[in-house]
C-alpha cells in the first residue's frame, strides 16, 4: 500500500488572477508546513491543473480519519492565521473533503495525477464495491504507478466557507491515479472503466494535474 496513512484531506479551488501570487506564496511559505505539523498529518502534496475546472488541488495524508476530527486539528481550524483567513475568503468553487482510503495499490507518487470524482446512486451499497481488478488493469499500463480509491466522510467534510451546494457531494468518492506523465492518465481512466461499476457510480468531474511539490512530516525535523 503506497499511502502512508488511512485517510486524506482533499482541497481544490479556484483563485482570481489578481490574488494568485499571494495565494501561491501563502501555500508555499506557510500553509503546507503548518498543516503537516499537526499531530496525525503525515504528508501534503500541491498540484496545478493541466486540464481541470479547479485550478489548484491540495492533498494531505493523515494517519487515520479520526485525525481530521481531532482537537488539535479543530484548534487549528478555529485559529487560522491572518494570512490564511485572507486567502480562504478568496477561494472560489472550493471543495473540502475528508475521505477514508478504501483501496490503494501500487508504489510511489507521480508527477502527473488523474483526479476523478464520483457520486454513488441513492441506496448504493458502497461497502460491497471492489476496484481491485480495475486497478490491477490500470497498474499494468506503462507510466501508471499507483491508484487510490477514497470515500468521503460526510460528517467531517464541512466547507470552510458557508456553501449550501457542498452538501450534495457529502457522500462522493474519489479516485486518484499517480502516473509518470500526463499521457498515461487517459489509458488508465479507460482501464478503470468506472462507469460500469455495479450499483451505479456517476461521474461528477475529472481533472488532470501536475505536481508542484510535496512535503513529508519527517522533513520538518520535529
Amino acid at each position: 500500500m503506497p499511502l502512508s496513512g488511512q485517510a486524506m484531506l482533499i482541497n481544490f479551488m479556484n483563485v482570481s488572477a489578481e490574488h494568485e501570487q499571494d495565494f501561491n506564496r501563502w501555500y508555499d511559505k506557510e500553509h503546507l508546513e503548518e498543516r503537516v505539523a499537526i499531530p496525525g498529518f503525515l504528508e501534503a502534496r500541491r498540484y496545478i491543473a493541466e486540464d481541470a475546472f479547479e485550478r489548484y488541488l491540495g492533498i494531505y495524508t493523515t494517519e487515520t480519519i479520526e485525525t481530521l476530527g481531532s482537537p488539535e486539528y479543530h484548534h487549528r481550524l478555529a485559529n487560522q492565521t491572518p494570512w490564511s483567513l485572507r486567502n480562504i475568503e478568496r477561494f472560489r468553487d472550493a471543495t473540502r473533503a475528508c475521505a477514508r482510503v478504501v483501496e490503494s495499490r501500487g508504489v510511489g507518487r507521480g508527477a502527473a495525477l488523474g483526479f476523478i470524482r464520483l457520486r454513488p446512486a441513492p441506496g448504493m451499497e458502497t461497502s460491497t464495491v471492489s476496484f481491485k481488478t480495475r486497478i490491477d488493469a490500470a497498474l499494468d499500463l506503462d507510466g501508471v504507478i499507483s491508484v487510490h480509491v477514497l470515500a468521503n466522510d460526510p460528517d467531517l467534510s464541512k466547507p470552510l466557507k458557508d456553501d449550501p451546494a457542498a452538501a450534495a457531494g457529502a457522500n462522493d468518492w474519489y479516485v486518484l491515479i499517480d502516473a509518470t506523465g500526463q499521457e498515461a492518465l487517459g489509458p488508465a481512466e479507460a482501464a478503470l472503466d468506472l462507469a460500469t461499476v455495479a450499483g451505479g457510480l456517476s461521474l461528477v468531474s475529472r481533472g488532470r494535474y501536475r505536481l508542484l511539490w510535496d512535503l513529508a512530516r519527517a522533513e520538518l525535523g520535529n
